[in-house]
């Protein structure tokens, strides 16, 4: 992946880094050198030349220029590379994301997986570097550990043998470490969650009005002390045995510390070996102890790597054809339900059962039905966001599943109740009803006039440039029935066959929405149409009325005959009317 990121960084990091690796032993050696010299030339009787250890003195001063620059070279190839390895993973997720279903966003399970893949983007910088250095530090090790191995290979078995206990023991809690991360990360969300509505412009009116301060505090409080007491008791744990395990390390080091001057003592090793082998050996304990210190984090950063790969591993249900059947250019039949029913993701009951009807081309239909009788539900299935659990949905005679996904929906049109307010400029506000056409201005302000937010644009002080939201510099926030005209412009913008409107009026009052579905019939005509509303003033505007009652189709049919069959949509009829006497 980080070589994906950037193949050329990588290539110069590895370089410099052998480079830098190698630099150690050169500098130990040429250290041995010059300190050899000085002992000669002590000894040494009558003129002697002091050429060759000032010659030496000057390599050993390029090595360290070297060095230096070597390292902050590498410092700054570190953070490009970690920049753009966040960047690229930052891409990936939200480019894997784009291809999973919507039920899947809507399970917790997977919410989680997509949280911890999403954090595995932010640090991953220091991740990188530590990795780096550690494939560097080896390298020096190697360097360092055959020198050792001319003059004895049992100091090198001692070295790792005293390191052994402390790498087995990281290993040891980094998986505890991750055990107990994994297990809090469903409260994690929820401890984030209270942490933004204590302190958000979006939660702070009904924070205020229903003095939920004290809660949301008293909750955050409970969380956190448990997170702390759980890691805290790991933490102890963990630092009582390092400090065991790095007592044998330092145990192993003055063994062989001490063999070494015991040899120089007896006439073996001269002082310039003395200097080297014990630079060599310390070197080597300091590495060996930066690389298990360093372990830690590196091996439990790999750790949660795996939640990164996991995620992307994650396949969705809804599949596009091999060889996807062209799609109809005008729809010529319509869509037809055929005994459709659909159950969520870990639900007891059925969203919608036993839904036979079709849909005419060219037709509009309104779904009537109290809350939570499966309105949106069957919207949703009309654009496969969803596929039938059970029975199947045809278009023009063929299953919507042999269409190709992307073309389905680019045909379908779709405001839903619950629409985004993008913190960016109204133009792009409603252009991302069709973001490919987003330079369109023209088309824009079309889309702008027949949802009536064009007078909106002109009241504004950069019109079709102006930032809406809080959120950043200069925005302007708006008003709920505002924000749902640019909502409707975006159903406007998209070119569709069918348009689907979910409530998207309901922050208008009665005339208001009754003038914009007037405009709506009057500019779909010639194409088919959904609309849920709550106003039978806009209902009865539809060709026919589907009634629902908790997911099935109850009636079906005109205003005027549905009101002759004095069943369901009569009563809710009579009931809404009742409210304006």
């Amino acid at each position: 992946m980080v070589w994906d990121a950037s193949p050329g960084l990588t290539l110069t990091n590895a370089i410099l880094r052998i480079v830098r690796a190698a630099l150690p032993l050169m500098a130990l050696y040429v250290g041995k050198l010059i300190i050899d010299e000085v002992v000669l030339l002590i000894q040494h009787k009558g003129p002697y030349s002091l050429t060759y250890l000032w010659e030496l003195v000057a390599i050993q001063f390029g090595l360290s220029i070297l060095s230096d620059a070597l390292n902050r070279a590498m410092s700054l190839l570190d953070s490009l590379m970690g920049d753009r390895f966040a960047n690229r993973t930052s891409v990936r997720i939200m480019e894997h994301a784009a291809t999973l279903d919507l039920d899947q966003f809507e399970d917790a399970e997977f919410y989680d997986k997509l949280e911890r893949a999403r954090q595995q983007t932010v640090g991953r910088t220091v991740l990188l570097s530590q990795v780096l250095s550690q494939v560097q530090d080896l390298i020096t090790m190697g360097f360092l550990a055959a020198g050792l191995i001319i003059f004895n290979p049992w100091l090198i078995i001692l070295l790792f043998v005293a390191v052994i206990p402390v790498f087995l023991g990281e290993a040891h809690f980094n998986d505890k470490q991750y055990a107990l991360y994994y297990g809090q990360t469903s409260e994690r969300r929820e401890l984030d969650y209270i942490r933004y509505l204590g302190a958000s412009d979006e939660s702070a009116r009904e924070v205020k009005i229903f003095d939920l301060s004290s809660f949301l505090i008293n909750r955050f409080k409970q969380l956190s002390e448990k997170f702390y007491q759980a890691s805290r008791s790991l933490s102890i744990q963990r630092s009582v045995w390092a400090t065991v395990f790095s007592m044998l390390g330092s145990a192993g080091y003055y063994g062989a510390y001490i063999y070494i001057i015991l040899r120089t003592v007896s006439g073996h090793l001269s002082i310039g070996d003395l200097t080297f082998l014990t630079g060599s050996f310390r070197q080597l304990s300091t590495l060996l102890e930066g690389i298990l210190t360093r372990f830690t984090y590196v091996s439990q950063g790999a750790i949660y790597l795996k939640d990164l790969f996991e995620f992307f591993e994650i396949k969705p249900h809804i599949q596009p054809p091999t060889t996807p059947r062209p799609f109809p250019n005008p729809i010529q039949q319509g869509i037809t339900f055929e005994n459709v029913g659909f159950k969520y993701r870990n639900a007891e009951k059925w969203a919608n059962r036993h839904l036979s009807f079709t849909l005419h081309a060219g037709e509009k239909l309104a779904l009537v039905g109290e809350n939570g009788a499966g309105k949106t539900t069957l919207v949703k299935l009309l654009a496969r966001l969803y596929d039938p659990t059970e029975g199947r949905i045809l278009l023009d005679g063929h299953d919507l599943r042999e269409y190709d996904l992307t073309e389905l929906r680019k045909q379908v049109g779709i405001i839903f109740q619950d629409f985004l307010r993008y913190q960016m400029t109204m133009a792009n506000n409603i252009a991302v009803g069709d973001i490919g056409d987003k330079e369109d201005r023209p088309r824009i302000v079309s889309a702008a006039r027949q949802s009536l937010a064009d007078q909106l644009a002109a009241r504004l002080p950069q019109h079709y440039d102006q930032m809406l939201g809080k959120r950043f510099n200069n925005g302007v926030e708006l008003s709920g029935g505002e924000w749902q005209k640019i909502a409707l412009a975006r159903a406007y913008m998209k070119d569709a066959q069918l348009l689907i409107l979910d409530e998207p009026t309901a922050a208008l009052d009665a005339r208001a929405e009754y003038d914009v579905f007037l405009r709506f019939a009057d500019l779909t005509k010639g194409k088919t149409s959904v609309l849920i509303s709550h106003r039978f003033s806009t209902v009865r505007m539809a060709d026919r009325i589907l009634v629902l009652d908790k997911g099935t189709l109850a009636e079906i049919g005109s205003h005027e005959e549905l009101l002759a069959q004095d069943g369901t949509y009569a009563a809710l009829f009579h009931l809404q009317a009742q409210g304006y006497r």
